[in-house]
């Protein structure tokens, strides 16, 4: 624990600070503690910690404080710094209040209170909030014009992250619920803000509000208690984005209506006129002249400026309350002659060095995007850099850290694309199932013949031995002679079974005459299933390979006469990158074999192949069949002897059956799941 005591002057110029108040700040001390720190605020005389007014922004995080009637002493400089939970204290002052506006590194919770006369503001991190239920939403329209989003917290303390994302505002709330009647998007064109549409979802175990704009806008975020207020705002005005081009406008509904009806009136006097029946604070340029012709009859008025300022080829701009009106060119001479001032007081002011540390992000690649050369300067040519002209930035390889020399106003500007960019990845793992099912069924019929027949002790016809293998003699009997089978339609293997056999011998009375019969039969019913399970965990955007098989070896001809040994992979393999996008859903680039060993032929063995390749959006914890191969084989077959096999009953003797019934099917399901970050607080 340490104190640091900020009580010397800095070296920032200083305007004189008002002097009317009644109290004055004269020290501000850190006092730093294992989970947060205390800021001592020493004032002349004691203030009451329930008259301080006090709110927190989130985008960035900070944390206002307005002391009624107080001044800061004049050894204090405007800008003090800090470190840990706090990174800058910055002070501005009137003659009603002194706001200090405390710059932090991510939101925090905090408490007032007064001891020995010093006030003390408490920083403490937020601790992961218990899961609460977004009680309400609610869209209203500003005086301003605004789009302003009211958000009802189920807890004070839940996290909050407010960010621009393009055209859309997103809100994610940590620990929060939503109820199914608040799952729904909302139109909200009709109330005529920057915000056309808002939708909340569940994302990430909180809630993300996801709010769809147009036009020019900014927005700001403040908590009171379980209230949440975002406010955007429309940007019609400024030295950067004019409120009018002097062109007309389809769409003018935010004015009162009013009638005209002028000839050869002056310009400046219509203007006048305008401004009287509008009550807006409007200056006109001495080189405004000229005259017009009127005659609207309830249009808007701020559609008959437009007209104005169209055909006396004006244009206007909006300093805070206050229309400015001047001739085209002399408001783009003005903003040439702004533009190049600011560049030339950018060439003369002084530089200062600040080191970043990244703890995601390398620094050499950081480097090459701020378009840095090796060199360190600033690369010739890149117009997609932060860095000003005198600018340059230097690494550490070993502590990975940014040095960048540069003005204030681009080392804030880094600062902030350092905080935007150095964070986590997300993760993603994609877990893939292949299941293989086979259901078979066969079987075979089959039938042998021997005839035979002895006359006088000569044979004649053709017999066999009926039971026993076919290629083994038995010993004749006298005057009998045994031959191969005159009919030989036996059933044939299944599976590497060999048929089971079922002999018999029929002979006359004299034994004179024999028929050998031997009937074979053979059944095979099969069921199988197969289930590959490869799984594996990447980063977002980032490709992965998982996968496990053998190589089978084969000869190829390698020159000369000679063979060498090659390898063929036979594997299952998983290769995907995925994509986590702003809802929370997950784009999968999907590369996936499946290979086994096949049969053997002349050339080798074969290889059986399953391949799919494909790209799917899938939601988080949601599964997918990304693939799917179903086949079945009906094979019926006969064989048998010509015009005996016909017969009756009998011809079975004469006939040999086969019959095949094999179904095989082939899913592939696809299930990624987010794994998020720890959070910051």
């Amino acid at each position: 624990m340490r104190t640091l005591l900020l009580l010397f002057a800095g070296l920032l110029s200083l305007s004189p600070w008002p002097t009317l108040a009644e109290n004055r700040l004269y020290g501000i001390g850190i006092q730093y503690r294992p989970q947060g720190l205390t800021l001592s605020l020493q004032l002349s005389h004691p203030v009451d910690p329930a008259q301080v007014g006090a709110f927190q922004l989130l985008d960035p995080a900070q944390l206002v404080l307005d002391l009624p009637k107080t001044t800061p002493a004049d050894m204090l400089p405007r800008a003090l710094a800090g470190s840990g939970l706090l990174k800058r204290v910055l002070m501005a002052a009137d003659d009603d209040r002194l706001r200090l506006q405390l710059q932090l590194k991510h939101a925090v919770s905090h408490r007032l209170r007064l001891e020995d006369g010093r006030l003390l503001v408490e920083l403490d991190q937020r601790a992961a909030p218990e899961p609460g239920a977004l009680q309400s939403i609610d869209f209203r329209r500003g005086g301003a014009g605004e789009g302003q989003l009211i958000l009802e917290l189920g807890a004070a303390d839940q996290p909050l992250q407010v960010r621009q994302m393009g055209r859309r505002l997103v809100v994610d709330i940590g620990g929060a619920s939503l109820s199914p009647d608040l799952q729904r998007p909302v139109e909200v064109g009709r109330f005529a803000t920057p915000v056309t549409q808002y939708h909340a979802y569940p994302y990430e175990q909180g809630v993300r509000v996801v709010l769809e704009t147009q036009g020019q806008w900014r927005y700001q975020a403040y908590q009171s208690g379980r209230r949440l207020v975002i406010d955007v705002l429309p940007v019609t005005g400024g030295s950067t984005v004019p409120a009018s081009s002097g062109t007309p406008t389809d769409k003018h509904d935010g004015g009162d209506r009013l009638s005209l009806n002028f000839q050869n009136i002056d310009i400046r006097t219509a203007l006048q006129v305008l401004a009287d029946y509008s009550d807006v604070n409007l200056v006109a340029s001495d080189a405004v002249v000229g005259q017009l012709s009127l005659r609207l009859r309830d249009v808007p008025w701020d559609q008959a400026l437009d007209l104005i300022l169209q055909a006396g080829r004006l244009e206007m701009r909006r300093t805070g309350e206050v229309l400015w009106i001047a001739p085209r060119e002399e408001m783009q001479a003005r903003e040439r002659q702004e533009l190049e001032q600011k560049a030339l007081i950018a060439d003369l002011e002084p530089l200062h060095a600040e080191s970043f540390q990244l703890n995601y992000q390398r620094a050499d690649t950081l480097r090459r995007a701020l378009g840095i050369g090796e060199d360190g300067n600033t690369q010739a040519g890149r117009r997609n850099t932060l860095l000003s002209r005198r600018g340059s930035a230097m690494i550490d390889h070993h502590t990975n850290q940014l040095l960048v020399t540069d003005t204030l106003a681009v080392l804030a500007n880094v600062r902030k694309l350092i905080e935007r960019i150095d964070v986590a990845a997300r993760q993603v793992l994609i877990e893939a199932r292949i299941v293989e099912a086979d259901d078979s069924f066969a079987r075979n019929l089959g039938v042998k013949l021997g005839l035979a027949a002895t006359t006088r002790g000569a044979a004649v016809g053709n017999a066999y031995a009926a039971i026993g293998e076919q290629t083994r003699q038995t010993p004749p009997a006298p005057g009998l002679y045994l031959s191969e089978p005159a009919l030989n339609l036996r059933a044939e293997p299944l599976s590497g079974a060999t048929p089971g056999s079922f002999g018999f011998t029929l002979l006359n009375a004299a034994a004179q005459r024999f028929l050998n019969v031997e009937l074979s039969a053979l059944e095979a019913d099969g069921r199988g299933k197969i289930v590959s399970s490869p799984r594996l965990i990447t980063a977002d955007q980032q490709a992965a390979l998982i996968e496990q098989g053998e190589e089978i070896p084969y000869q190829q001809a390698a020159g000369n006469g000679t063979t060498a040994t090659a390898f063929k992979k036979a594997n299952l393999k998983l290769e995907v990158t995925p994509q986590i996008t702003p809802d929370g859903n997950v784009i999968l680039d999907v590369d996936l074999n499946k290979d086994s060993r096949g049969n053997v032929t002349p050339g080798g063995l074969a290889i059986n192949t399953k391949h799919v390749k494909t790209k799917v959006q899938v939601e988080d914890g949601g599964t997918v069949v990304i693939g799917g191969i179903y086949t079945q084989t009906d094979n019926d077959h006969e064989t048998r002897v010509p015009l005996l096999g016909d017969i009756p009953i009998l011809g079975t003797l004469f006939r040999s059956n086969s019959r095949v019934r094999d179904k095989t099917e082939l899913l592939i399901f696809l299930t990624p799941r987010i794994v998020a970050p720890p959070r910051p607080y």
